[in-house]
């Protein structure tokens, strides 16, 4: 019996990704079509990541200057989580099929909301309020960054694994 990367060479592989995995169009070997599990694993972590995010929302008033500080700590915090997530994800914990849609896409993507910091950042462009909204824009992006790097650097001190060879 051959390995999924066996069976696809020309195919980069990715560690949690079986040949079920692979899209429709890609030769199977058993010529079974792909399955609809993923996807539902998604939208079941997208539920709990959107309800995390309203209740972030709820607790959170915007700020009397128009800063969107709800939206802010989502994204940002959603960075630190994703870069923490992956160490475990790649590093740590045997590969799951379900284990990246449902945490990294499903539950962090549904808390993150990069649509309504674009929208929220052409609202306050809109109402005039230019520095507040640069301040967003780009805080958010260093922050956003700063966090995933925290999140990773935190992720592999605490499980003892040791930054990738490049």
């Amino acid at each position: 019996m051959s390995t999924d990367h066996e069976a696809f060479p020309d195919l980069p592989m990715d560690p949690d990704v079986t040949v079920a995995d692979l899209p429709d169009s890609a030769p199977h070997p058993h010529g079974t079509r792909r399955r609809w599990d993923v996807a539902l694993v998604i939208a079941a972590g997208g539920v709990i990541g959107g309800a995390m995010r309203w209740l972030i929302n709820e607790a959170l008033p915007r700020a009397e200057d128009g800063f969107p500080w709800p939206t802010f700590v989502e994204n940002v915090s959603g960075c630190l989580l994703l870069g923490a997530l992956m160490v475990f994800l790649l590093d740590v914990w045997r590969p799951h099929r379900y284990a990246r849609p449902f945490l990294a896409i499903g539950v962090l993507g549904g808390f993150t909301t990069f649509s309504a910091y674009t929208v929220e950042t052409l609202e306050l462009l809109r109402g005039g309020q230019a520095p507040v909204a640069m301040a967003y824009l780009f805080g958010t992006v260093i922050l956003g960054l700063l966090a995933t790097w925290t999140g990773i650097a935190v992720a592999r001190k605490v499980a003892g694994v040791s930054p990738r060879p490049a």
